[in-house]
């Protein structure tokens, strides 16, 4: 398992996939990522302590994920992070939330104390695909409600049941009203929820050009950023 990175294109950050309790909502149809989780506290802290011990501060901003949200990790970590962002002068932080914590997004601004790039899988724009199919649990009325809270949603591409006019609306919401995205095409994982391959290429033949544009990361594998596994 990869734990240490750096992002070297585009917005320019180390990235660390630290060690979390599990996920407080855990119940994405399509989400197998919360295996990585913990209950061991002193595991968690051990091995987080090993991986933040790798970041530099070359280039004065980090990205913290996790197998859940930032609000998952223990406090001895979130204590860690917020001393090596005073020793290595990070001046920003990516960090991930899912939306049940929307209402505490500004606590964790204000524990860390510098700008923050805050990230939420929202996958698609459409509630009904979301919340239904995916069992996000994302339930934000609006595009400005989720604006008070998130500064980044993170969407996919390429599963079965979404539709190209989901995809359509989804890329002009995140381009007219994001600066900062990002975009994941599926990769078939340990749940039923499956890939769609001909919306792939479709996507890719529409919408390749996003690869290049600066504000949004663009994955095609979710091991791009070189954390993961």
């Amino acid at each position: 398992m990869e734990r240490y990175s750096r992002i070297e294109n585009k917005h320019k950050r180390e990235i660390v996939l630290l060690k979390a309790r599990p996920c407080a909502w855990s119940k994405c149809t399509f989400c197998d990522y919360i295996e990585d989780n913990s209950t061991c506290t002193e595991e968690m802290i051990k091995i987080n302590q090993d991986v933040l011990s790798h970041v530099t501060g070359e280039y004065g901003v980090l990205e913290i994920i996790d197998s859940a949200s930032i609000f998952e990790l223990p406090q001895a970590t979130l204590s860690l992070i917020q001393q090596i962002i005073h020793d290595k002068n990070i001046h920003t932080l990516f960090v991930e939330s899912h939306w049940i914590y929307h209402q505490r997004i500004q606590e964790i601004r204000d524990f860390f104390g510098i700008d923050m790039i805050v990230k939420i899988g929202v996958e698609s724009f459409d509630d009904d695909f979301r919340n239904r199919v995916l069992n996000k649990n994302a339930t934000f009325s609006s595009i400005e409600e989720l604006k008070k809270y998130f500064d980044s949603p993170c969407l996919m591409v390429g599963i079965q049941g979404q539709t190209k006019e989901m995809i359509q609306k989804d890329m002009d919401i995140l381009t007219h009203h994001f600066d900062y995205g990002t975009i994941s095409i599926y990769r078939n994982n340990s749940t039923p929820i499956k890939r769609d391959e001909s919306l792939i290429q479709w996507f890719m033949q529409n919408y390749a050009y996003l690869q290049d544009d600066p504000r949004y990361d663009f994955l095609c594998d979710p091991t791009d950023f070189g954390v993961g596994d």
